[in-house]
């Protein structure tokens, strides 16, 4: 590790803290709580309990999980120009792949962030941002 570099116990409070913060910004509703591994090229987040909103338990209820699915994955999506702002401040590496699975009974997203060379310019300090 590099002087200046962060610690993987910094890298995942920081991301806890933000991909929970974002989450319920986005949704209204959030996660109970995210688990997060750093690994080498790989930040691996799990956000548990996750709190579905009144339409997605109608639907649900309805037999229609595989749409909630859907809709979360397409959610996913749009939201992921927000969650990699939010690793690479963390990591202080660019994130150059994303993918997000949703499970529901237990309900669960499971976001994995695959990080860039070392080698690259540095991203800004994480206290900078936007």
């Amino acid at each position: 590790m590099t002087k200046g570099e962060p610690t993987t116990d910094d890298v995942s409070a920081e991301v806890v803290e933000e991909l929970l913060r974002i989450h319920r910004e986005t949704y209204g509703k959030g996660a109970q709580r995210a688990d997060v591994a750093v690994c080498e090229n790989v930040v691996y987040c799990m956000l548990d309990e996750l709190e579905l909103l009144p339409n997605e338990e109608f639907i649900i209820d309805a037999g229609r999980a595989d749409t909630v699915v859907e809709i979360r994955m397409h959610d996913q999506q749009a939201i992921e120009t927000t969650f990699r702002p939010a690793v690479e401040r963390a990591t202080r590496r660019r994130v150059v792949w994303f993918a997000s699975i949703t499970k529901l009974s237990p309900n669960y997203v499971v976001e994995v962030f695959r990080l860039g060379p070392r080698k690259e310019a540095p991203l800004p300090d994480a206290s900078e941002k936007p």
